[in-house]
C-alpha cells in the first residue's frame, strides 16, 4: 500500500498540470467542453503509460497513439454535435484535421468548441502526457518529465494573448503542483537503508561529500544569480501588453468579385428571372413583408471603386451579440435559406445575424455580415436567426453624425471628385443645416431627377457618376440602376460631411424565390446614438423626373456681359517714340558687334548641345523600354511610350482608366489628329454643344460601339494588326497572368507602340513634331 500510495503523486502531478494548461486555453472558448476534452486528453495518456509501465518501451508509443486517435475521435463527434455541423464523423474529421491550426488561430473570440478548434488542443495535451509519464516514472526523471506539460502551459498562455486576463490563480496553482510532484519522493526506496558512501575510506568519502556539497551550493548560486538578473526583466514587463499571434495568421478572404459586389447589380438587372436564392421566413414577418436580406457593406471608396473591406473571422453557430442603440425596436427574425445561383462566399442573412446553423461561417463584427470560406454551392441550406432593427425616426431628426478618427474610414473622400458633384454637395448642405435634413435633400434630389432604367451600364467611379448626375438625357446621362443611385448618394453624403457606406442585398417582394430582379442597394448613414439609418434615394414608379437644369446649374466660367468693358468707339492714341541719341559721334570699333556675335553663337552652340542631349536622352529611354528586360516588362514599357506619346499630343489619361478605355482615347486622338492635319476645323461658337460635351465619356453610347472599338483594327486605325487595342490586352495580360508573355508578344507590342507613336507623331505641325522629340516631359515623369 505504501508503494502504491509513492507512486501516486508524480503521475497526479503531471495529469493537472496538463489541465490546468486546457484551463488557460478555455478562457478565451465559449464554452467548457474544451477544458472537459482536454482533462480527459490529460487523464487518459498518463494512465496509459502507467498501465503500460512493465511493458517494452517501444510497445509504450504504439498503443498511446492508439488511444489518442479513440479518444480524439470522441472528442470530435462531441464538438460537432455541440456545434450542430452537418455531415458525418469522417467528413468532420477530415476537415478539421486539414484546417484545424489556421482555423483555431483566426476564430472570433470567444472560440465556439468545434471539431477544428479542438482538434489540435486535444492531441497536444496527449503527447504532452505520454512524453511526460515515460520520461518522468520510466526513466525517473521527474524535473525533465515536467517539460512538456511547461510548454503546454506556456503555449496555452501565448495562444490566448491578450483576449483573456491574467492566468494569475492556474499559473501559482501549476506552480504548486510541481513543486509537490518534486517533494515527494518517487523512486523506489533502497531497503537496506544504507548511506551509499558508507563503505568508502574515510578520505575519499570526505572528498565526495566536499564535491557534492560544492555542487550543491554552485546550483543554489546559480539559481540566485538568475533570479536576480531575470526577475527585474520579468517585473518590467508584466504590465504588458500579451502578443496577439492572430495577428500573423492572415483571416479568410473574400474573393475579387465579393470584394466588389455593387458591380454585379446591373449584370442581374438584365436577367431579373435568375433564381438566385429561395427564402423561407418562420418568424418575423410583418405585413410590410419580408424584411431586406444584406449580402455586403461597403465602407471603402477610392474614387473607382466601392469596397467591403471587412475583416472575417471564423466563428461558430452563436455570433457576438451587440446592443442596439437606445430607444431602437428590435424584432427576432428566423430565415431558412437554401442557394440556388448565387455564387462567391457571401452568405446573405438579415441584419444583425445572431446565430447561423448548417453552414460554417466567418462573421465580421464592424459590419455584421458573413461569408462562408468555402464558398457559396447550390443547394446549401442553412437557417439564421438575426435581431432585426428599427431607429426611432422620432430621436434621427435631431442627431448628429460622429466625427473624429473611428469614423475617418466613412467620412474619407478619395482625391479627384468633380467640381459639379461638390458643387451639388454644396449647395444641398447649404440649404439644409441638420445632418438628417443634408441626407434627406440628397435622397430627394436623386428621386425628383433622374430614372432607374435596368440597361445602364455598370459603373460607380467617379466619371461614371458625373456621367449618371449631369450627362445629357438624350446622349445616356441621368439614368441608371441602383448602384449608381446608392454611389451617387453616399459619395454626395461625404462630400456634405455625412458618413455614408453602401449597402448591397435583396428586397424579396414575398417568401420564396429571390431572383435577380430583387438585387438592389441602398445607402445608409451614421447617426450619434441612433447607428446606421438607411435611406431611399430611388425615383417613385409612377412620377417623371424634372430636368437637373431646374435645381443646379453649373457656376459659368467666362464673366456677364455686363462686366465685359464696351468700347468707347474713340482711337487710342499711339505713343510716339523717343528720339534715340546719337552715340557716333564716339569712338568707332568692332567691339559691340563682336560681342553680340559671340553670345549669340555661344548660345547657339548651347542650345545645340542641350537638343542632342534630349534627343540622346529620349533614344536611350525608349530603347531601354523596349527592348531591355523580361517580355512583361518590355510590353509594360510599350504601353508606356504609348501613354507619353498621348500625354506629348495634349491627352493625358487618368490613372482612373482601364486599359482598354486608355485604347479606346487614343483611337480617337489619332483620328481627330489626323482629321485637323488634313483640314483645320472652324472654331464652334461659344456655349455650342462641341464645347460643352465632356471630353471623354465615362461608357461607350452603346455596348455594340464598344465592341467595334476594342475588338480588332478599329482601336489601332491602319496600324498592323489590332493595334492599342491589341496592346492593351497584352497589358492585362501581364497584369492578370504574370509570367506568361512570351518574347514575341513582346516584339508585338514593341511594334504596335513603335508605329503608333510614329503615326501620332506625323499626324502634328512640323514645328511640334521636331519639340516631339527633343520634349523633355518622359524623362520626367513618373514611371
Amino acid at each position: 500500500m505504501a508503494r502504491v500510495l509513492r507512486a501516486v503523486p508524480v503521475p497526479l502531478a503531471l495529469i493537472v498540470m496538463i489541465a490546468l494548461a486546457g484551463v488557460v486555453l478555455g478562457r478565451v472558448y465559449a464554452d467548457p467542453l474544451l477544458t472537459r476534452l482536454t482533462a480527459g486528453a490529460a487523464v487518459g495518456s498518463v494512465l496509459v503509460s502507467v498501465a503500460a509501465r512493465r511493458l517494452p518501451s517501444w510497445l509504450v508509443a504504439p498503443l498511446s497513439v492508439a488511444a489518442l486517435a479513440g479518444w480524439a475521435l470522441l472528442s470530435l463527434r462531441l464538438a460537432a454535435a455541440h456545434a450542430a455541423l452537418p455531415g458525418g464523423l469522417g467528413e468532420v474529421a477530415a476537415d478539421a484535421a486539414r484546417n484545424a491550426i489556421p482555423r483555431l488561430l483566426t476564430a472570433m473570440i470567444p472560440v465556439e468548441p468545434a471539431p477544428d478548434t479542438v482538434l489540435v488542443p486535444v492531441v497536444a495535451a496527449w503527447l504532452a502526457g505520454l512524453a511526460a509519464a515515460e520520461v518522468a516514472l520510466r526513466a525517473g526523471r521527474v524535473l525533465l518529465g515536467y517539460l512538456p506539460p511547461v510548454l503546454l502551459y506556456a503555449g496555452a498562455l501565448y495562444v490566448v494573448g491578450p483576449n483573456a486576463g491574467p492566468a494569475v490563480g492556474p499559473t501559482v496553482l501549476f506552480a504548486a503542483v510541481a513543486a509537490v510532484g518534486l517533494a515527494v519522493p518517487g523512486g523506489r526506496p533502497d531497503p537496506t537503508g544504507a548511506d551509499p558512501v558508507a563503505g568508502l575510506a574515510p578520505a575519499v568519502r570526505a572528498a565526495v561529500r566536499l564535491r557534492l556539497l560544492a555542487a550543491s551550493a554552485a546550483g543554489v548560486a546559480v539559481v540566485v544569480a538568475l533570479a536576480a538578473l531575470v526577475a527585474p526583466v520579468v517585473a518590467g514587463r508584466v504590465d504588458d501588453r500579451p502578443v496577439d499571434p492572430r495577428r500573423y495568421v492572415e483571416p479568410p478572404q473574400v474573393e475579387s468579385l465579393d470584394e466588389n459586389p455593387l458591380i454585379r447589380i446591373s449584370g442581374w438587372a438584365l436577367n431579373p428571372d435568375q433564381k438566385l436564392l429561395d427564402v423561407r421566413t418562420e418568424a418575423g414577418a410583418t405585413d410590410a413583408g419580408p424584411p431586406r436580406i444584406r449580402l455586403a457593406v461597403l465602407s471603402d471608396y477610392d474614387g473607382v471603386t466601392w469596397r467591403v473591406g471587412a475583416t472575417y473571422r471564423n466563428a461558430g453557430r452563436i455570433l457576438p451579440a451587440t446592443e442596439p442603440a437606445a430607444g431602437t425596436d428590435t424584432e427576432p427574425v428566423r430565415q431558412e435559406v437554401t442557394v440556388a445561383d448565387l455564387t462567391g462566399k457571401l452568405l446573405p442573412a438579415v441584419p444583425t445575424p445572431r446565430e447561423v446553423t448548417g453552414a460554417r461561417v466567418a462573421y465580421d463584427p464592424a459590419t455584421g455580415t458573413l461569408i462562408r470560406p468555402e464558398g457559396l454551392a447550390q443547394g446549401l441550406r442553412y437557417t439564421v436567426d438575426s435581431v432585426r432593427e428599427r431607429p426611432d425616426l422620432n430621436l434621427v431628426g435631431t442627431a448628429n453624425v460622429p466625427a473624429g478618427d473611428a469614423v475617418a474610414r466613412v467620412l474619407r473622400v478619395a482625391d479627384g471628385a468633380p467640381e459639379q458633384m461638390r458643387r451639388l454637395a454644396t449647395q444641398l448642405a447649404e440649404e439644409n443645416g441638420a445632418p438628417y435634413a443634408r441626407a434627406s435633400a440628397i435622397a430627394d434630389f436623386l428621386a425628383e431627377h433622374y430614372r432607374v432604367t435596368a440597361d445602364a451600364p455598370s459603373g460607380h467611379a467617379y466619371p461614371n457618376l458625373a456621367f449618371f448626375l449631369f450627362g445629357p438625357r438624350n446622349g445616356g446621362g441621368q439614368r441608371g440602376t441602383s448602384e449608381q443611385f446608392a454611389a451617387s448618394f453616399a459619395v454626395l453624403g461625404r462630400l456634405a460631411g455625412l458618413p455614408t457606406r453602401v449597402v448591397v442585398g435583396f428586397e424579396p417582394k414575398a417568401d420564396g424565390p429571390v431572383r435577380a430582379a430583387d438585387a438592389y442597394a441602398w445607402p445608409e448613414v451614421l447617426f450619434e446614438g441612433v447607428g446606421w439609418v438607411p435611406f431611399d434615394p430611388m425615383p417613385r414608379p409612377d412620377e417623371e423626373p424634372r430636368p437637373v437644369e431646374e435645381d443646379f446649374r453649373p457656376k459659368p466660367e467666362d464673366p456677364p456681359p455686363s462686366e465685359v468693358p464696351a468700347p468707347t468707339g474713340e482711337p487710342t492714341p499711339t505713343p510716339t517714340a523717343a528720339a534715340a541719341p546719337d552715340r557716333r559721334g564716339g569712338k568707332a570699333g568692332p567691339g559691340t558687334p563682336v560681342l553680340v556675335g559671340g553670345g549669340v553663337g555661344g548660345l547657339v552652340l548651347l542650345l545645340g548641345a542641350l537638343l542632342l542631349t534630349l534627343a540622346a536622352l529620349r533614344r536611350n529611354l525608349t530603347r531601354g523600354r523596349l527592348a531591355q528586360g523580361d517580355p512583361g516588362r518590355r510590353i509594360a514599357g510599350a504601353w508606356r511610350e504609348v501613354t507619353d506619346a498621348l500625354r506629348l499630343a495634349g491627352h493625358p489619361v487618368g490613372a482612373d482608366l482601364s486599359a482598354a478605355e486608355v485604347a479606346e482615347r487614343a483611337h480617337r486622338t489619332l483620328t481627330e489628329a489626323r482629321a485637323a492635319a488634313r483640314r483645320p476645323a472652324p472654331a464652334p461658337p461659344h456655349g455650342s454643344p462641341a464645347q460643352t460635351r465632356s471630353p471623354r465619356a465615362p461608357w461607350p453610347a452603346s455596348a455594340g460601339e464598344a465592341g467595334a472599338d476594342l475588338a480588332g483594327g478599329e482601336v489601332g486605325v491602319d496600324l498592323p494588326g489590332g493595334g492599342v487595342g491589341e496592346l492593351a490586352g497584352l497589358l492585362n495580360q501581364v497584369a492578370f497572368a504574370p509570367g506568361t508573355a512570351t518574347p514575341a508578344q513582346a516584339d508585338r507590342a514593341a511594334a504596335v507602340a513603335t508605329a503608333y507613336v510614329a503615326a501620332l507623331r506625323a499626324a502634328r505641325r512640323r514645328w511640334r513634331r521636331l519639340l516631339w522629340t527633343v520634349h523633355p516631359g518622359p524623362l520626367r515623369w513618373r514611371r
